[in-house]
């Protein structure tokens, strides 16, 4: 079995590129939320004719889908994930844009678009989304919900406020708020399994907010404290939360 510092090495050498978890295969697992969000958007993209996705990462989810509609535009703010989502996607005719995530302005026409969708979204601009949004269209996310990961945060952070701006409800006010109709509205929490501690340091890596200013020399005597851990019980169990919305714009 490899050394503490053996998986701490290994996975800070990892390649981190895009939205790609593949490398934690057989060293952490996650459950699906059962609404299967791609094949919901596989099916709309089948109907749609201008889509808008938004936080793209680095387009796994869209270059996955079997069909596009015959206008696609992919936007993402990290620059590093817009080449490699320019590289996915542009070969099959989707435009790639570069676009300012923390800023409220999407850099669209108004009433552009007949479906706007977006998976995990780090801010959702509900105002913008309106604007874009055709009479009758709609907005289709999967989102993160409120205290994911709370369990792995805690143990690197020590204990966190109650409250969290990720509540289902916050989101339904606030697409409200901006004129939409929620048609739809589902949150499930999901086991999340690490079986070695460079599985949670690639983690840590990939997303980022989960524990901000993550490094290893920042928390190597909280890693080795997890390590035990998982080599006492085989596996650090964790739980993520996801919910799904769906939003119409009046038509």
């Amino acid at each position: 079995m490899a050394s503490f510092d053996e998986l701490i090495a290994e996975a800070e050498a990892a390649p981190i590129s895009g939205w790609d978890f593949s490398w934690l295969d057989g060293r952490a697992s996650e459950e699906r939320p059962s609404w299967r969000y791609a094949e919901l958007v596989a099916v709309r993209y089948g109907l749609a004719t201008r889509v808008l996705d938004l936080q793209s990462g680095g387009g796994e989810l869209l270059a996955k889908l079997p069909d596009w509609p015959p206008l696609l535009v992919a936007s993402e703010g990290y620059p590093p994930n817009v080449a490699v989502a320019a590289r996915a996607l542009r070969p099959r005719g989707a435009s790639v844009v570069a676009a300012n995530d923390d800023r409220p302005a999407l850099p669209f026409a108004d009433e552009s678009f007949d479906l706007v969708t977006s998976r995990h979204p780090i801010v959702t601009w509900w105002g913008e989304i309106a604007r874009v949004l055709r009479p009758g269209g709609t907005y289709l996310s999967q989102q993160v919900g409120p205290h994911t990961v709370r369990e792995l945060r805690e143990f690197m952070l020590g204990p966190l406020p109650s409250g969290t701006a990720r509540d289902p409800e916050v989101a339904r006010a606030h697409a409200e708020a901006a004129g939409l109709v929620v048609n739809d509205i589902r949150l499930e929490r999901l086991r999340m399994v690490f079986y070695d501690v460079g599985a949670v340091v690639y983690f840590l890596r990939l997303v980022v907010w989960t524990v901000p200013g993550f490094t290893v020399a920042g928390h190597r005597d909280r890693l080795e404290d997890l390590h035990e851990q998982i080599e006492r019980d085989g596996s650090f169990v964790a739980h993520a939360t996801r919910f799904l919305i769906e939003a119409t714009k009046p038509g």
